[in-house]
This record gives C-alpha cells, sequence and structure tokens, in this order.
C-alpha cells in the first residue's frame, strides 16, 4: 500500500480475513470516505489500490463500475447485482479452488426476464372470451422457453428443448442407475437405460409448464420455497416441496415464482432486497465448510466486493441501505465483505456512524462497530437503518504518499488449509488414478486366477492353472457361467475320438439345462453329485478330454433317466482336474469349499485315474464327509485306505492276477522264456497306475516261471512316446523276450506296434503283449488301433458289456436321450464300446440309490447308504456295494479279458477271451479263458 491509511485499512482487512479461516466474524460494510471532501478522489484511489492487492493476494473480488443505467437509483442497484450473478465478475490473477455457482441469483433474474418478456400488464386477468391465456400460464410457457434460465445466460435457448442437457443429464444419471442396478446382460441393460432416460425426458415435456425434470429437488428451488423473506403464496396454493410430491411440489415452486414476478414488476425496494439476499444465500452456500467437496474449508478468503465510488450514477448508496436491511432481517452470517468509497456529498445519506469519538484506529472503530451491531440492529432505535455499515473517516494527512517511499504489503497466512490438499481436483484425480489402478490391478489379479471375473469380484469356484509352457487350465468346479469348453483350443470344443456323436459343449449345455428346471421347478426337493474327471486338451497332443466326456454322457444319461422317473430330481456338477487330472488335488480342494456352502450335494463321481495325488485328492474329499464312486479308477490302495472310497473298477493287483491265467497258457515249461516290463517314465508325472502296473506285472510274470529281463522305461517328448531305443535294446539284445507286460497307456500303443511291426529281429517273432484296463479305449473295432502282425496283443477290460446287455435299459435310454447312436445302439457301438459311459452311468445311478434310500437326501446318510447297495439291471450287470470291507476290495467287478490278433488284411480281430459282469463274484479259470494258438 502506498499511504498510511491504506495500510493501516488493509491490516485491518487481513486480521477479519484470518479470523475468517476458523470461525464466521460479521463481516461489515466499510465505508471510506475523507474528511476533507477536496481528498474524495485520494479515497477512490485507495480503494482500487485495495482491490488490487486482495486479488494479488488471492481473495476473489469483484468491483462495480462507477455508473450503472436505469431509471432509478433502486433499479441500477438492482442491475449492480444483478450483474454479480455471472461466475466470470469474481474471477481473480489468483483465486484458488473453482468458480463461483448463483443459482438463487440466476432463478431471480430468469423471473425478471420472463416478466420483462410479458411486458407490462401481463397479469392482469383477461376474460376467457378474448381467448388469452391465464397469466400463471403465460408465465410458466416464458419461463419454459428460458428453460428457467436469464436470457443473458450463454444457454438460453440453445435448441430443442428435448436436447437440453439440464433436461438430460438428470435423467441419464437416474437410467444409467437403473440399468445398473438391473444386473443383467449388458445389451438389455443399455436397453433398460436407453427406454428409462427417453421415458424421463418424455415425462419433463410433458409437465405442466415444462420445466426442467427434478427442478423441486435443486438447492434454488428449496431456497426460493423457505426463506422467509418472500411473501406466502396466494391463499389455496401449496407452499412446499416434497421428494415423493413432484407434481405438487412443482405447483408449489409455480405459484412462488408468480407471486415473485408480480412483485417484480413494482420494482420496488423488494425488488433490490430479494437480489441483495439471493446473492447472500448464494455466497454462503459457496463458502459452506462442510459441504460435499469442503469448498468452504478450501476457500479461506472472504469474497470481497469493491465500490470505488458509491453514489447516486452507479446505485452505489441504495446498494449499501439494501445490505444492511437484509442483513438485519436475517439471521445468517454472509460471509461478503463490501468495501466502498463514498464521496463526501454523499455520506450524509448514510445517516448515521458508529464512530462516536472522532480519531484512533480502525482497529478501534471495528471493535465499537461490533459492539453496537446487536443494539444497532433493532427498530426502536432512532436513526438505526445502517447499523452493518461501519464508516471510516480519512484524514487527508493519512491519504499521502509514505514518507519512506516504501509500499509495505499486509497478508494473513496463506497456508493451504488440509482440506484443499487432501480433498481437491487434484487429489480426486491422484485417488482415482490409485483406485483405477488398484481396480485394474486387482481385476488383472483376479482375471489371472479366476476363470470367471469381473472388475471386483469373480467366481472363487474355478481357478486358472498354468503348468510349465502349457496353455492354461479351467480347474475346479463349474457354478454361474463358466463353462469348460470355453478354455479347450480353438477347434478343439468339438473334436471326439472315433467320432462320438456328443461333443461337450452339447453335455455342459444338456445338463446345465436340466439344473435350472431342478431349480425353478422343485424347490429343494433334490440332491446333487459333483462329476470330476479330466476337461482340459493337451495342445501337444498327448491327452485329450474324451475320457472326459464320455464318462460325463454317462451321468447325463442318468441325470436325465432320474429326472424323468423319481421324485427326488439329480442336480449335476461339473468339475475338471485338467489334462489326465494332474491338477485333482485343487480340484478336490475346490469341491470340498463348494460342498461346504451347498448341503444338497452327497457325493462325487469319477476322479478316475490312479494319481501320485490321489491320496491327497481323496483325504480332502474324505474330510469333507464326500463319498467318491469312481468307475474306471483300479487303484489297489484307495480301498483299503478310505472308508469313503467305492469303484466299480476291479483293482490293477486283481487284473494282473486274472491276466495270468493268460500269461500261464504262454509258458513252456521245459524252455527259458524271456520276458519284460515295458513302462512309460513316471519321474516327472505323477501317474500312478503306470507304477502299479509295472509292480504287479513283474510280479506276475516271476510267479509264471518266466526269466525277467532288466525294466525299460521310455519317456514322452511333448505328450508323444520316445521308444525307438527302448524296442531296440530288446529286439537286437542277445536275449528277446517272447512276452512283454506293457505298463504304459492307451496312446502309447500304436507307436510300439509300429517299431515292432518294423524291427528286423521282432517282426519275425511271436511276442505276446499283456497289458491293463486302459487298453479298453482302443477301438479295435473301427481299426483305428491295431496290432504288429507277428503280435499278440491282451488286455484287461473294466466292463462286461456283452453279457450284461440282454438285462439292462441303458442302451434303450442312450438311444432316447444321447444323440447319434441310431435307432438300436448296443455294446457294439463305436462311442458305448469303450465301457466309460457305461460305468459312469451306474455309477451315478449307485450314488442316487444310497442318497435317496431313506427318503431325505444327506451326505452322511449316503455315505452309509452306500454299503447296502445292489442294483440289478445296470449297463455292467448289478452293482453290489452290499460285500463291500470296509477297509478293503470287494468281489464281483465287471471284468474282461480280451484278445486282439491282426488278420491277414492288417485290420485288428478282437476277441473276448473270457468275463464277468458286476455282481458275479465267480473266479475266472484257466480253462474258460483259452487263447489261440499261433497263426
Amino acid at each position: 500500500m502506498s499511504t498510511g491509511a491504506g495500510v493501516e485499512v488493509q491490516k485491518r482487512l487481513e486480521v477479519l480475513i484470518q479470523d475468517f479461516r476458523t470461525s464466521d466474524p460479521p463481516m461489515p460494510v466499510v465505508v471510506l470516505h475523507a474528511e476533507d471532501s477536496t481528498d474524495d478522489d485520494q479515497v477512490v484511489q485507495l480503494v482500487e489500490e485495495l482491490h488490487r492487492g486482495q486479488d494479488a493476494h488471492g481473495t476473489r473480488c469483484a468491483v462495480v463500475p462507477t455508473t450503472q443505467e436505469g431509471p432509478t437509483e433502486v433499479r441500477k442497484a438492482a442491475a449492480l447485482v444483478r450483474d454479480l450473478a455471472d461466475p466470470k465478475r469474481w474471477d481473480g490473477q489468483r483465486s484458488v479452488y473453482r468458480r463461483y455457482a448463483f443459482p438463487r441469483l440466476r432463478l431471480v433474474r430468469a423471473i425478471e426476464d420472463a416478466v420483462g418478456e410479458l411486458g407490462p400488464g401481463w397479469q392482469t386477468a383477461t376474460g376467457a372470451g378474448l381467448g388469452r391465456p391465464d397469466p400463471a400460464q403465460r408465465l410458466l410457457d416464458q419461463l419454459a422457453k428460458q428453460r428457467w434460465r436469464p436470457k443473458s445466460s450463454r444457454r438460453w435457448n440453445p435448441g430443442p428443448a428435448q436436447l437440453d442437457m439440464a433436461h438430460i443429464l438428470p435423467a441419464s444419471l437416474v437410467a444409467g442407475l437403473a440399468a445398473l442396478l438391473a444386473r443383467s446382460h449388458w445389451s438389455v441393460a443399455l436397453a433398460s437405460g436407453i427406454g428409462f432416460l427417453v421415458l424421463l425426458v418424455l415425462l419433463d415435456n410433458v409437465l405442466p409448464g415444462r420445466a426442467p425434470i427434478f427442478l423441486w429437488l435443486r438447492r434454488e428451488s428449496r431456497w426460493f420455497m423457505t426463506t422467509t423473506f418472500l411473501r406466502a403464496a396466494s391463499r389455496g396454493r401449496p407452499t412446499d416441496v416434497s421428494l415423493l410430491r413432484p407434481v405438487q411440489s412443482w405447483k408449489a415452486i409455480a405459484a412462488r415464482a408468480q407471486d415473485v414476478a408480480e412483485a417484480l414488476q413494482d420494482g420496488d425496494d423488494f425488488q433490490l432486497q430479494l437480489y441483495v439476499l439471493a446473492l447472500f444465500e448464494d455466497l454462503r452456500d459457496n463458502h459452506r465448510r462442510w459441504s460435499w467437496d469442503l469448498r468452504g474449508l478450501k476457500r479461506h478468503r472472504p469474497p470481497m466486493l469493491f465500490l470505488p465510488e458509491a453514489g447516486a450514477d452507479n446505485g452505489g448508496i441504495e446498494l449499501i441501505k439494501a445490505v444492511s436491511d437484509v442483513r438485519s432481517r436475517r439471521s445468517e452470517l454472509d460471509p461478503l465483505l463490501i468495501v466502498a468509497a463514498v464521496r463526501g456529498v454523499e455520506v450524509s445519506r448514510l445517516q448515521r456512524s458508529v464512530i462516536t469519538q472522532p480519531g484512533g484506529t480502525l482497529w478501534i472503530w471495528y471493535q465499537e462497530w461490533t459492539r453496537n451491531l446487536r443494539a444497532g440492529q433493532s427498530p426502536s432505535r432512532e436513526l438505526a437503518e445502517l447499523p452493518w455499515v461501519l464508516k471510516v473517516p480519512l484524514p487527508g494527512v493519512r491519504l499521502g504518499p509514505l514518507a519512506d517511499g516504501r509500499l509495505p504489503c499486509v497478508r494473513a497466512d496463506t497456508r493451504p488449509t488440509a482440506a484443499r490438499v487432501v480433498w481437491s481436483l487434484h487429489a480426486l484425480v491422484l485417488v482415482l488414478l490409485l483406485v483405477a489402478a488398484g481396480l485394474w490391478v486387482r481385476a488383472d489379479d483376479l482375471r489371472d486366477r479366476y476363470c470367471s471375473a469381473s472388475v471386483l469380484t469373480a467366481n472363487r469356484d474355478t481357478e486358472r492353472k498354468k503348468v510349465d509352457d502349457d496353455p492354461t487350465e479351467c480347474i475346479g468346479v463349474a457354478t454361474g457361467d463358466v463353462r469348460f469348453t470355453d478354455w479347450l483350443p480353438d477347434g478343439k470344443a468339438s473334436e471326439h475320438k472315433a467320432g462320438a456323436p456328443w461333443t461337450l459343449p452339447w453335455l455342459e449345455n444338456r445338463i446345465a439345462e436340466q439344473n435350472r428346471k431342478v431349480l425353478d421347478k422343485h424347490g429343494k426337493d433334490y440332491l446333487t453329485v459333483i462329476y470330476a474327471g479330466p476337461l482340459s486338451y493337451d495342445e501337444d497332443g498327448g491327452s485329450s478330454p474324451v475320457k472326459g466326456i464320455e464318462e460325463l454322457a454317462g451321468v447325463h444319461l442318468a441325470q436325465q433317466v432320474i429326472n424323468d422317473t423319481y421324485p427326488v430330481k439329480l442336480r449335476v456338477l461339473i468339475a475338471n482336474g485338467g489334462v489326465d487330472l494332474r491338477h485333482q488335488k485343487d480340484m478336490a480342494k475346490t469341491i470340498a469349499a463348494y460342498a461346504a456352502e451347498d448341503p444338497s450335494v452327497v457325493g462325487v463321481i469319477g476322479t478316475g485315474r490312479d494319481l501320485k495325488t490321489s491320496t491327497e485328492t481323496n483325504k480332502t474329499l474324505r474330510d469333507a464327509g464326500l463319498p467318491v464312486v469312481s468307475g474306471t479308477n483300479s487303484a489297489t490302495y484307495l480301498p483299503q485306505q478310505f472308508a469313503n472310497w467305492f469303484s466299480l473298477a476291479a483293482t490293477d493287483e486283481w487284473q494282473v492276477q486274472q491276466l495270468g491265467l493268460v500269461a500261464a497258457q504262454l509258458r513252456d515249461p521245459g524252455q527259458i522264456q524271456h520276458a519284460l516290463v515295458l513302462a512309460r517314465d513316471t519321474s516327472e508325472s505323477d501317474d500312478l497306475y503306470t507304477d502299479e502296473q509295472a509292480k504287479y506285472g513283474a510280479q506276475m510274470l516271476r510267479q509264471k516261471g518266466f526269466t525277467m529281463l532288466p525294466e525299460l522305461r521310455y519317456e514322452l517328448d511333448q505328450g508323444k512316446p520316445v521308444m525307438r531305443g527302448p524296442v531296440d535294446a530288446f529286439c537286437k539284445g542277445p536275449d528277446v523276450p517272447s512276452v512283454i507286460y506293457f505298463a504304459g497307456r492307451v496312446e502309447d500303443i500304436g507307436p510300439m506296434m509300429d517299431l515292432l511291426g518294423t524291427s528286423p529281429i521282432c517282426a519275425q517273432r511271436d511276442i505276446s503283449i499283456l497289458t491293463g484296463d486302459d487298453l479298453s479305449k482302443a477301438k479295435f473295432t473301427q481299426g483305428t488301433d491295431g496290432v504288429a502282425p507277428k503280435v499278440t496283443l491282451y488286455h484287461a477290460a473294466l466292463a462286461e458289456l456283452e453279457k450284461a446287455a440282454s438285462m439292462t435299459s441303458f442302451y434303450k435310454d442312450a438311444g432316447r436321450y444321447l444323440p447319434g447312436l441310431g435307432s438300436k445302439p448296443s455294446y457294439k457301438t463305436a462311442a458305448l464300446s469303450s465301457g466309460q459311459t457305461a460305468l459312469a452311468h451306474d455309477a451315478t445311478r449307485a450314488l442316487y440309490w444310497a442318497a435317496t434310500r431313506d427318503g431325505d437326501p444327506n451326505r452322511a446318510a449316503t455315505w452309509v447308504n452306500l454299503r447296502t447297495v445292489k442294483l440289478s439291471g445296470m449297463a455292467t450287470g448289478t452293482i453290489d456295494f452290499t460285500g463291500a470291507p470296509l477297509y478293503g476290495d470287494r468281489s464281483g467287478h465287471s471284468v474282461a479279458l480280451k484278445e486282439v490278433r491282426s488278420s491277414a488284411d492288417g485290420t485288428p480281430r478282437l476277441k473276448v477271451l473270457c468275463s464277468r459282469v458286476a455282481g458275479d463274484a465267480t473266479p475266472l479259470t484257466q480253462g474258460e479263458c483259452t487263447i489261440s494258438g499261433p497263426e
């Protein structure tokens, strides 16, 4: 500041501003005037200098012009306040936070502009015969044309009302929330959102007066209807607004608008004071500390209005009077600090000063003003019209330049408030970025871990697993919209070896359809079983989900028969253990977790491969109280270790003992015969079936008198067997074996036969190969798998289907419920000949029978009841668990010993040597298992 008076005034203003940061001090109208009229220009310059200083300090300032158009001083003052509704008028060089908003002041301006458009006499009543509309309706129509905005608004009348963003944005918000809450498919949500938006916009345009939608909920409308300053509405008209009564609220606003319009038409002091009141309410709202954006805590300097020359030419004196009158009538404090310069000839119009003693400082005057403020507002006080005015006479000696020529600067503390730092646009952007990054990381993590995931949630019943460089597999229980088909490689979803007519997509969809019917129509009168099998595809071609698909077909067939026949319905959930069930341990944990939440789950079907993880897998299921009925797992140790284990497959040890009936016929007692075990290398896999077969096969061959050569192992390269080395080792060795026990998988038999048929030595020798039940999956009848010309293959099969065919409805049911099997499917039908489908069907029927034996399905009873199961007429015979010891193998498994030779034209010729249907515990004999002689 360049003058002593300026320094003093600026210092007092900054003290007020400092207090404003933590409290709400009363803000006076500071009127500066010179003691000598000859110094009036210096006072004007002082106010202008104060304005420049406050603007540089970051105060939101507005300055009024020295002249204002209008017929009277009151109209000039009203026009002056009307212009203050432009937020740009309050912009400064260093103003913090965003611009001010003046919705209340703009609403009053809109009504006044509508009155101006209607012209004088618009409120005069007219007869219906003249065809002129009602005055109230004319006002509403004009406000609708203006869209309830002032005419000077840059958005006034921009285009069709239907495209007005004031209509569309609120409607869009409601429509968007409705669409999100619908939680339906995106297309349904989008359609419902758009439909709701169109409905709201149409409703908005048929409302009386076509006001912006939700007008009665806006803050300016609430003030408009609740302020006591406005006179009451006419008798019989509604006067309140309610969230639940939009039509009545709209009528109340319309009635109040008409009353205000009629008062504004007169142009008296009411017009000016209403403008001032609206300005105060807007400024108070702009500095509300505990608003949603904490704007009052960020705007730590009060707004200031500067009147460099308050007088008759710009209505400044009338404005000062109106400010004092409105503040006296209202009980709330507002933040506006007004600094005005009044010339000496105009000071008398302010009538009364609170200064009782000449001299002193501005601080003393302010203290005296605050002491007299309350009493000064009393109407009974003489000449008490302007209690909020603080007149400060400035002596000429204080208006001159400072003696030392310095320009001191006084400023309140400018450190940012905590709210400005923590709750600001920049902080919001940072928080949003952090939240978005967190959501992205979480969503990415969920997508990496689970098969079905959104931004915040995931279906935790299935997880993504990856082994080495293999493609991701989906492991767990398929619930919700999860389908294991979606995780098969492109082009593999419909692949099925040997041309079976059903596919995994078809089975999953049909089972899901059955499950929906069960849940929708049968309430709680159902039980749930979980099929656990291999439903992933090996990109290297070593394994495919064929076994799992065939077993799942049997489970689905049983589900269809049961749901069409019995009152208690069957719900089937599908669980995937990955390629060759290598993730069965994780699958078992997921099954156990799901069963803990769903008491309708009574047991598990499947887990049909004997792996090193089978013990831990079954332990997890046992601890969850789940019995397991397997169709094809031939592990010897599982029934010995677990009371919850039930299998339709004969154990490996028992199967090898039956193959000993064949080996005894291949042994010539008078000669030394060499034999060996050729097995798959399991050092890098958890395949236990191969090791069990190799162990029991070697024991059996020794018992039959064969001279055993060292065991040979072949490795896998990208899922393919590498057998040339092992085959050359025994074909080129000094002792060529006459019998080989093959402890491998069905997919390895083809490469071995090709090497035996092309080896110069082995191709000329009669060689017999014995192997286990995995060869049941070979399709010899179709010629897709073959044997070398001098080789005879003997293998065990888990199911004797031919003898049981005449005693079961399995094939009739399969023709009815499974597609593409022809009119009369049989045990010779390629898709059913392996026995995988039949065994899974029988296992499902057995588990269902045990669960429903007492009429009230529950998990514990199912476990107990399984030892009472005896079902005739199944696909493999009679399923009989009644004689099963608690920890030991039962008898009465279905079994067949088969012989495969190459015919003269090179096609394989299959012969069943001997067999037993399920339920028949009569031991096989060597006499009935007679092999064919060499051709």
